[in-house]
């Protein structure tokens, strides 16, 4: 099939937006009012002139056949990939007639052409490096230097935590966040980010509520696991080593065999802080049905650039990092770009989703969840909160308190109407995040985050 022929629906277009304000204003530009000399040839290029407060229109082009995802240029000023005027073309795209076939302007083929060219030296030179000599032996002892220093805040982390039970968790209270920011700049400085995250996560239950003392023991507790996990590593099996070498923040590659597979991109959401926009991306092989997960990375205030919209399917290859049970991979050679397809998970039931996340609990005592689809749910409410409860058994998973917030949670709500909905979603300890969902009918993917 020709690009041409693969339109995208509007939430998926709207899945790229790098915020709320953005798909706020590119929705705005999807209309044919503000566009002209709009087209789209069969290589996979769409292009429009879009006006603006100036005098000269903006000139924004999409390459959809780049395999890792589109990519855009535009000459408006904006930071944000995509910008409100990509957005806003690409939902015109969307629409059968609203941007006819024909032969891309020069300005575009220009930067189609360069882009193209500029991605085939990236990968030559890739190739290169990659068959370069390196020395093993420096390697090795870099590694060894970073291992002392794991070993070493690894052992001062314990004995703050042994002073922290030993004069009582009211004093964490009384301390304040500065203690904990401290601890995990000494954790920051023993190159273990992994630590430091999880100190910088106790820092905030203090006060958080009813029950914080418990919920501070039990971070603690596995915070000390994690600790005695790295000081005797050598004892470990081989796969637990490395999930306790990535939980500490240690860098691993994606080493695993390749595994060739037609990918559904199940969900993309981004999470940011201060210093950092990571975003995450569920892949669902459908001839495998292995469920993968995919982490990119963009400074704060600027999105990731590996985009992949919810619903689509690619036909590539991915390598799975080490560690047992680990669902992260690195995505690997892609034989054609995103593309529609009738593709779902096969789903489970709400009890059986429960029991996936404790099994994977013995090979990571520190996973926070893991990737379920769950068939037959509808969302209820639940007192002040909301609940998925599954249509053939008399049971429920709650959702997180970030999910009950999220607007997604309405358009799942109306998606549903009270019948039955398949939803995908991590299933961890603290309830359900429902990240797309289908209807009973066949039907697009609707992404909720």
């Amino acid at each position: 099939m020709t690009q041409q022929g693969m339109r995208w629906s509007a939430d998926q277009v709207l899945a790229l937006a790098p915020d709320a304000a953005s798909r706020k204003a590119g929705s705005k530009l999807g209309a044919t009012g503000p566009w002209s000399e709009t087209g789209s040839c069969d290589e996979g290029t769409v292009w429009g002139l879009c006006r603006g407060s100036g005098s000269k229109p903006y000139q924004t082009v999409v390459d959809l056949a780049d395999a890792a995802g589109p990519a855009y240029k535009c000459s408006c000023p904006s930071r944000k990939f995509p910008c409100k005027h990509a957005l806003g073309l690409l939902l015109l795209w969307a629409e059968d007639e609203a941007v006819p076939a024909g032969q891309a302007p020069d300005w575009a083929v220009q930067w189609i052409e360069g882009r193209r060219q500029r991605a085939e030296q990236k990968r030559e030179a890739g190739a290169a490096g990659s068959s370069g000599a390196t020395d093993p032996e420096a390697a090795r002892r870099r590694a060894d230097r970073r291992a002392e220093r794991v070993t070493a805040g690894a052992t001062e982390l314990e004995q703050r935590l042994a002073d922290l039970l030993r004069g009582g968790l009211a004093g964490a209270e009384q301390a304040g966040y500065g203690l904990w920011e401290e601890t995990a700049a000494r954790m920051v400085d023993a190159q273990a980010p992994g630590l430091a995250a999880r100190v910088r996560e106790l820092g905030v239950i203090p006060s958080s509520g009813p029950g914080w003392p418990v919920r501070l023991l039990e971070e603690c507790a596995l915070l000390h696991l994690l600790d005695q996990g790295w000081l005797g590593r050598e004892r470990l099996p081989e796969g637990l080593a490395a999930t306790v070498r990535s939980r500490v923040g240690l860098p691993g590659n994606a080493d695993g065999p390749p595994l060739r597979d037609r990918w559904l991109v199940l969900a993309q959401h981004d999470t940011a802080d201060s210093r950092l926009t990571t975003r995450r991306i569920w892949l669902h092989g459908a001839d495998s049905e292995r469920t993968v997960l995919l982490l990119s990375y963009g400074a704060a205030g600027r999105a990731p650039e590996l985009a992949l919209p919810v619903g689509l399917v690619l036909d590539a290859e991915v390598s799975a990092y080490p560690g047992t049970g680990q669902p992260r991979a690195a995505l690997g050679e892609q034989f054609a770009p995103p593309a529609p397809a009738a593709i779902r998970p096969r789903g489970v039931t709400t009890s059986q989703a429960a029991a996936r996340y404790g099994s994977a609990l013995r090979d990571d005592p520190w996973l926070e969840s893991v990737p379920v689809t769950l068939d037959r749910v509808v969302p209820t409410p639940d007192g002040d909160s909301w609940q998925l409860t599954d249509a053939d058994e008399d049971t429920a998973l709650p959702l997180t308190p970030a999910a009950r917030s999220r607007p997604g949670l309405w358009r799942l709500v109306a998606l549903s109407g009270g019948a039955p909905v398949t939803v995908f979603g991590e299933c961890g300890h603290r309830g359900f995040t429902p990240l797309t969902a289908w209807s009973e009918a066949a039907g697009e993917a609707v992404p909720l985050c």
